[in-house]
């Protein structure tokens, strides 16, 4: 499937509190995404990164402003964006009654796959991330890492247009971590997702993105910093200038 560029213009999020007053979330979010560029998106805890991603996978809807699909909105045309975005959250979410093959072949099911090509996706991005002779494993068989591959290996499955990892290696030890921050960026560069990636981890945003968007509280865009050709000096600046903006917050 083709990637999809992501729009988001004067995006807003309110919620009314238990004693009636507002709670701004999200404050006139405006930025771009292009087709196939990977954005990580850091900030504080609280900072509406999750509100964000809730927008993003159309399981809320905005106050005011729109977010933007392919010129489609995902809380609005749901149903038209199906199998176009595949989400990596921290927790792996498998079925544990289903093998690591039959958890991959999930969202292929659900889109009306034929068994034939479920299997062929499934065992194609499980021998890719390195659980080839795992495919009849169940999760408890499983050591954390693997299961997040298997995780990773069902999002690749679906060939989604946008691919988004919701801190999705930050519950792993760093070994396994990196690791993991590696496969996901090489595959994801190959296959042509446009990618978002949601963290609290600053070197795992400069590690992963094309750009790093800085959030501060509520959301609202502190920052927008490309990545490319900069030399580890500007990189280290730009670490500590990020790391300035998160603390004034």
């Amino acid at each position: 499937m083709k990637p999809e560029e992501i729009r988001v213009e004067g995006l807003q999020k309110r919620f009314r509190t238990a004693n009636g007053h507002d709670f701004v979330a999200i404050d006139n979010l405006d930025f771009e995404i292009k087709a196939g560029e990977t954005v990580a998106i850091v900030g504080r805890t609280g900072c509406g990164k999750s509100t964000f991603l809730n927008i993003l996978i159309g399981l809320e809807e905005p106050s005011a402003g729109r977010l933007l699909i392919g010129g489609k909105t995902p809380y609005g045309d749901f149903d038209r964006l199906r199998g176009k975005m595949a989400t990596v959250f921290q927790q792996d979410r498998l079925m544990p009654w289903r093998s690591a093959l039959d958890n991959v072949t999930l969202g292929l099911e659900i889109l009306g796959c034929s068994r034939a090509e479920q299997t062929e996706r499934a065992e194609l991005w499980l021998n890719r991330l390195g659980l080839g002779g795992h495919l009849h494993a169940f999760p408890h068989e499983l050591s954390g890492g693997m299961r997040q591959r298997v995780a990773l290996a069902r999002g690749f499955a679906l060939q989604p247009g946008i691919l988004i990892a919701d801190e999705a290696f930050g519950h792993l030890d760093e070994i396994t971590a990196k690791t993991l921050r590696e496969i996901f960026s090489s595959l994801i560069r190959e296959q042509g997702n446009t990618g978002v990636v949601v963290t609290h981890q600053l070197e795992e945003a400069m590690e992963l993105g094309d750009r790093v968007l800085v959030f501060g509280r509520p959301a609202r865009l502190r920052a927008d910093i490309p990545l490319a050709k900069l030399t580890q000096a500007q990189r280290q600046g730009l670490r500590a200038e990020i790391q300035n903006m998160l603390k004034e917050d």
